[in-house]
């Protein structure tokens, strides 16, 4: 009985140092920033652990290895994501205006089977209590709302406009602006190639831009 207790110890320290170092090594994020496909991951991870501790029969090396399968797969995908915003987006989804000026957007509200309970509990959370308080109301990928009440210009909301050196249209159309207005302000800039820019904002007549 000592011995069989001793084996089980001893496979959940080495198992639960084995995850530290997984998820050490897919990097740090916080819960709510999980991607779909992390969190599956860690819950596969972390299923095939618990069994691995019950399951003394089954050998270390036969309940280490699908963890670290998962790990290595986790990383070539993050890296797919880093390279290619479709990629990203086919994975992680998009954002989704759900408030639009004021307005309740209800195609996308549908689309992410949101409905006006949903909407309300997260507005209050954010200590809105009023939906004409509200502008915009973008629902995240990792299923946070953030908010930009009226008291701040609808002008002078953030969002990116160029990524990965790919234009932003939905962005674009948010800010009443086409493609032609955001390549001449970028050669005002001195980006004649929108692929070399890595990251691009417009704010109250600034530009944040980080180029690749």
């Amino acid at each position: 009985m000592l011995e069989m207790y001793s084996l089980i110890g001893f496979r959940a320290v080495t198992l639960y140092l084995l995850i530290l170092v997984i998820f050490r090594v897919m990097g740090k994020r916080e819960i709510g920033e999980l991607s779909l496909l992390d969190l599956i991951v860690f819950m596969m991870i972390a299923e095939m652990a618990a069994f691995a501790i019950e399951d003394t029969e089954l050998s270390l090396m036969q309940a280490v290895f699908p963890m670290i399968l998962l790990m290595l797969l986790q990383i070539l995908l993050s890296w797919f994501s880093l390279k290619s915003k479709k990629f990203r987006d086919l994975m992680d989804g998009r954002p989704s205006i759900l408030i639009h000026n004021g307005e309740i957007v209800v195609n996308e509200m549908r689309k992410n089977r949101y409905n006006m309970d949903d909407l309300m509990q997260q507005l209050r959370e954010k200590e809105v209590f009023d939906l004409q308080e509200v502008s915009f109301a973008i629902l995240e990928p990792s299923g946070t709302l953030s908010v930009l009440r009226k008291e701040r210009s609808a002008g002078q909301l953030s969002l990116p406009l160029i990524m990965d050196g790919r234009i932003q249209s939905r962005h674009l159309a948010l800010i009443g602006k086409d493609e032609n207005w955001l390549r001449s302000e970028m050669k005002k800039q001195g980006y004649d190639h929108l692929k070399t820019i890595f990251f691009c904002t417009y704010e109250d007549g600034e530009w944040y831009i980080s180029s690749s």
